[in-house]
């Protein structure tokens, strides 16, 4: 029978590292990150639930711009049970994103990634996959305060990057993916991933083989290939308050449209997280992504994004990224495709909580965007700085505390 647990954090796990250590896949954000999730003792096992919903309506203005009532959302269940003096954790993660908002995606001015009916996705930010996660995880203690871990998973997400943006904090109020989401974190959905670590209580070091083709359009299914990429990353956690990680990748064949172009991806990020007392908090990220494909040009994506919760007062959030694209990321067609295209977006929003039911809060957000585009790209838009604004409702757990 389930219920609820007497204490409202959950117990620390392997070398006391506590669960809100625990970002996307295996990735690790500060220990003092706040916690949304419902906890349930099921049959020896502890459930926790996590989730995100936003409904509202997304304009973003411009020639090439678009207004839709979009709902982004995911709902994620964890259960964990000891085995063989360590823990055994299962996870699925899932995703309504193909039915609300369609197979492409959502308007978002400057976004690039992935296709639909064949063609790249531009000004859209595609949908997640139905199945954004089904892993499983294995960590146990050797000696001397050193554990290892093993991730296996038919969705999941490798060894690479920061946490993704889903379960980031300093992104959880934002509906928008960031611009430099194929730069930093595009491999949280990724069919067939293998991971083994090492870790302290300070730093891990880990190894994934994965397949690293991105998902195609058809949103309801596996795309199950054979491993072809490898990643590698360590983090590290120097107190409280901090997680910082290095990664690199190679990606065999991660476009569709261009199946015979590897990318070689590195990224860095530093993550801080404080507590500020009676479920108020400051989260942080700042993370810089670089790829570097075998054909065509460098280009990269840096990222700065923060959320101040003051509780019954709401949420501010901001977000600045700066980015070198590529003509092609556009659809350039010869010879433009190799133009480096430099673009910038700063947006900022405020989440305003209204109830809490059954264990959920409810908020109403208003969030708001200005870009910079370069000159190739003005006669798309039909100005250098086109402008978004998205109003909505989002719903998630309540604060553990």
């Amino acid at each position: 029978m389930a219920h609820p647990e007497e204490e409202d954090q959950p117990h620390p796990g392997i070398l006391g590292i506590p669960m809100a250590r625990h970002g996307s896949g295996t990735a690790w954000l500060p220990d003092a990150s706040p916690m949304r999730a419902a906890q349930l003792r099921v049959g020896g096992w502890d459930v926790m639930i996590h989730g995100n919903l936003f409904v509202g309506y997304d304009h973003q203005a411009s020639d090439a711009g678009d207004a839709e009532v979009v709902s982004q959302n995911w709902v994620m269940a964890m259960a964990g049970h000891p085995l063989g003096g360590g823990i055994f954790e299962g996870r699925a993660m899932l995703s309504l994103e193909p039915l609300t908002v369609g197979d492409d995606g959502y308007p978002l001015l400057l976004q690039t990634g992935e296709t639909v009916d064949g063609m790249p996705l531009v000004d859209r930010q595609h949908p997640h996959d139905l199945f954004m996660e089904l892993a499983t995880r294995y960590e146990r203690e050797i000696a001397g305060g050193v554990a290892f871990q093993l991730y296996g998973a038919l969705a999941g997400e490798p060894a690479l990057g920061p946490s993704a943006f889903p379960h980031r904090p300093s992104a959880v109020p934002d509906p928008m993916a960031p611009l430099g989401h194929h730069w930093l974190d595009s491999t949280h959905i990724s069919f067939g991933v293998l991971t083994a670590g090492v870790f302290t209580r300070v730093a891990k070091l880990e190894g994934s083989w994965f397949n690293g083709r991105e998902p195609d359009e058809e949103r309801f299914d596996l795309d199950l290939r054979a491993p072809d990429s490898y990643a590698t990353r360590l983090s590290v956690n120097p107190g409280h308050d901090w997680s910082l990680q290095a990664s690199y990748a190679f990606l065999e064949s991660p476009e569709v449209l261009h199946p015979d172009v590897s990318i070689q991806r590195v990224t860095g990020s530093a993550t801080h997280a404080t507590s500020l007392g009676e479920g108020r908090s400051w989260t942080s990220t700042a993370a810089a992504g670089f790829n570097i494909p075998s054909e065509g040009i460098t280009t990269h994506a840096l990222l700065a994004e923060s959320a101040l919760d003051l509780g019954h007062l709401g949420v501010t959030f901001v977000r600045a990224e700066h980015l070198i694209k590529a003509g092609e990321d556009f659809d350039f067609p010869d010879p433009m495709e190799d133009v480096e295209l430099p673009i910038a977006a700063l947006s900022l929003g405020h989440t305003h909580p209204i109830a809490e039911v059954g264990g959920t809060q409810t908020a109403l957000g208003i969030r708001g965007s200005v870009a910079y585009a370069p000159e190739e790209l003005e006669a798309r838009y039909g100005t250098r700085t086109p402008v978004g604004v998205m109003a909505y409702v989002q719903v998630q757990p309540t604060l553990m505390h």
